[in-house]
């Protein structure tokens, strides 16, 4: 990156001027991708937990139905339960479970924040205002979410 250095007023060239606004737009357009991309990666590897623990959900309850349904329901047949009521309270058990799975899931969901810093910064860039909280070095992606909770198991 070339950096001209800053003449008095009425010595630069308007051919300077252009120069040096060129090199600030590109510097600041790197930086905006940068920050973007920073907190995509960081909420792409939450969405793609969350998309595992959906997927696990539907195999675990693709799973138990085929497997031990049947094993479940026959067993309540036995203690002496009709067949019918048997077979709708494994039912019902693997519909709670399932739904468990699905409410973890969207927990997970929850904490996303989008690009809140990019956008902020945006509208501040649109609006021409000067935003002292955008003056800070941008962040990369180690740093990216690194202000929030850690995320465990059952939250």
């Amino acid at each position: 990156m070339t950096h001209i250095p800053p003449a008095e007023p009425q010595e630069e060239s308007l051919g300077a001027l252009v120069a040096a606004a060129s090199d600030h737009i590109s510097t600041l357009v790197r930086a905006e991708i940068e920050l973007a991309k920073a907190e995509f990666r960081f909420d792409a590897k939450r969405v793609g937990m969350a998309a595992g623990l959906f997927g696990a959900a539907a195999f675990m309850a693709h799973l138990c139905l085929i497997l031990a349904s049947f094993t479940i329901a026959h067993a309540l047949v036995a203690a002496g339960l009709w067949t019918w009521a048997a077979f709708l309270i494994v039912t019902v058990l693997y519909l709670l479970v399932a739904g468990l799975l699905v409410f973890i899931g969207i927990r997970r969901l929850k904490g996303l924040t989008g690009m809140k810093r990019t956008l902020r910064s945006l509208k501040t860039i649109k609006s021409g205002e000067h935003d002292p909280a955008l003056d800070v070095a941008p962040i990369t992606p180690a740093q990216a979410g690194g202000h929030r909770d850690p995320v465990r198991p059952g939250q």
